[in-house]
């Protein structure tokens, strides 16, 4: 055969080593890494960078109108998420640095610090080791698209990015009740956080600045000119929460957002097996998941068919056990599935598997010949109403159409003489291949432990439903660390 008329095999431990190990996000992060960092030496630069092991540390940055709470919710991310709390203040309070001397000079001669003097102190403060190993919470900063750019441009970029919203009416009321407890940098409230320590109470002081209603209408009116920009900068991963409730549910909120996994850039390619007795409606549903995503469908039955038909070595081989009615031994099977899965179209669009594995042996066969699922769902119905499906079911010879005694009659009497019952439908032969499955269901549930079961004795597009939403939802992330 011409080699360039060969059938492409691409081997099925590519796609799966590289979707198991996140290669993909890995060679993004390196080239983004190199982009910002641009070092003199890339492979070396690269070499330390896989030596790294803080790659899933977080790093946050909490935004917000003046009064939202950002202070209050900084703190508790951060002891919560045992992290370094990071804020402009806290910045230019480090009596060591050098550069907070000098943004603290220009305070001193009533300056505005420069972009580029901020973006050196933060980048400063998140070289050091706690930054570096547990990760970072940053809040007050960046306060426009200007700021973020700067940021991005020196390679520092957050996970997440949480807005602290509330009505501007809300906001002013809070900021004229708003007090601060010097020592601590505590903020309290005259009227929703007052503290209940009597020593606390008598040390609060007012804020600097601020407080008066047309203070926080220009602060409102300045935030409100730069957040749009500064949104735009972090769509991808920007998280709005309600502030207007009480500080326990707005933090409740914030972990939550925090905990939740970004959608990879990374190509999926779905890999699905569907298990479940005969008459479960295991077609119907491979036959939905192809036509909406565009995955391949492969019976293992349909495949075993075309061989014979196309008399193939291996369809020769299979013909003598079809035609004793005898079960075509596993390594014949597994042939015709290698050949179809390593096929062009099902590596690089996906495949959903029907009719094999029945066992745990076709099983672990399956997933070392390299075709490991990432999906496996089981289609449970009870036996009686498999006995109902199948049982009841007629096919007219003459247009093909499949007819239900109970629930789809043929139309006329005519019809119904000449519909006919497919040998495969008799009682017996149900009865043998419902036992056939139920002698190793348990046996493929300890193997796919993380398989997923589904009622499939209801309406074929409701149970596509609950497949579908298995097979596109994101498992969440955990951040708690006690």
């Amino acid at each position: 055969m011409d080699a360039t008329k060969r059938p492409l095999r691409i081997p099925p431990q590519f796609a799966t080593y590289a979707q198991k190990h996140e290669l993909f996000e890995l060679y993004r992060r390196l080239i983004a890494r190199l982009l910002m960092e641009k070092p003199e030496d890339p492979l070396t630069f690269m070499l330390e960078e896989l030596k790294r092991e803080d790659d899933d540390v977080p790093a946050i940055v909490i935004q917000g109108p003046p009064a939202s709470g950002k202070t209050t919710i900084g703190k508790m991310v951060s002891a919560k998420l045992r992290t370094a709390h990071i804020t402009p203040q806290i910045l230019l309070e480090d009596d060591v640095s050098p550069l907070a001397a000098k943004g603290r000079a220009i305070i001193d001669k009533n300056q505005s610090i420069p972009m580029e003097l901020w973006v050196q102190l933060i980048q400063a403060r998140l070289k050091l080791f706690d930054c570096i190993k547990k990760g970072w919470v940053m809040e007050g900063f960046p306060e426009n698209r200007e700021q973020g750019l700067a940021l991005q441009q020196v390679g520092i970029s957050p996970k997440h990015f949480v807005i602290l919203d509330a009505p501007d009416t809300v906001l002013i009321e809070r900021q004229m009740g708003k007090r601060v407890d010097p020592q601590t940098g505590d903020v309290y409230h005259t009227t929703f956080d007052y503290p209940s320590n009597s020593e606390v109470e008598k040390r609060l002081v007012e804020p600097p600045e601020g407080c008066t209603e047309a203070e926080m209408t220009q602060r409102l009116v300045l935030y409100h000119r730069h957040i749009d920009g500064l949104r735009r900068c972090y769509h991808k991963f920007t998280k709005v929460i309600n502030a207007d409730q009480p500080k326990a549910d707005v933090f409740s909120q914030v972990i939550t957002a925090l905990s939740s996994k970004h959608r990879s850039l990374a190509p999926h390619i779905p890999r699905i097996v569907l298990l479940g007795p005969t008459g479960c409606g295991k077609s119907v549903q491979a036959a939905l998941l192809a036509n909406k995503y565009d995955v391949i469908s492969v019976s293992s039955g349909q495949l075993v068919k075309e061989a014979i038909a196309n008399e193939s070595k291996t369809g020769e081989a299979i013909k003598p056990y079809v035609n004793r009615d005898m079960p075509v031994p596993d390594n014949l099977v597994l042939k015709l599935i290698e050949d179809r899965l390593s096929q062009i179209d099902c590596v690089t669009r996906g495949w959903v598997l029907r009719g094999f594995p029945r066992t745990r042996e076709q099983a672990e066969n399956l997933d070392t010949a390299g075709y490991e699922p990432n999906r496996v769902f089981y289609l449970d119905v009870p036996n009686d109403s498999v006995y109902e499906r199948l049982t009841l079911r007629m096919t007219d010879p003459v247009t093909g159409i499949i007819y239900h005694t109970l629930y789809n009659p043929p139309h006329s009497n005519q019809i119904k003489e000449r519909c006919q019952r497919h040998p495969e439908d008799s009682d017996d032969a149900v009865q043998k291949r419902l036992a056939a499955y139920n002698a190793y269901v348990e046996e493929l549930s300890d193997y796919y432990q993380t398989g997923l079961h589904i009622n499939a004795d209801q309406d074929p597009h409701t149970v596509f439903e609950f497949v579908e939403s298995m097979l596109v939802s994101q498992l969440p992330t955990n951040l708690d660390r006690d």
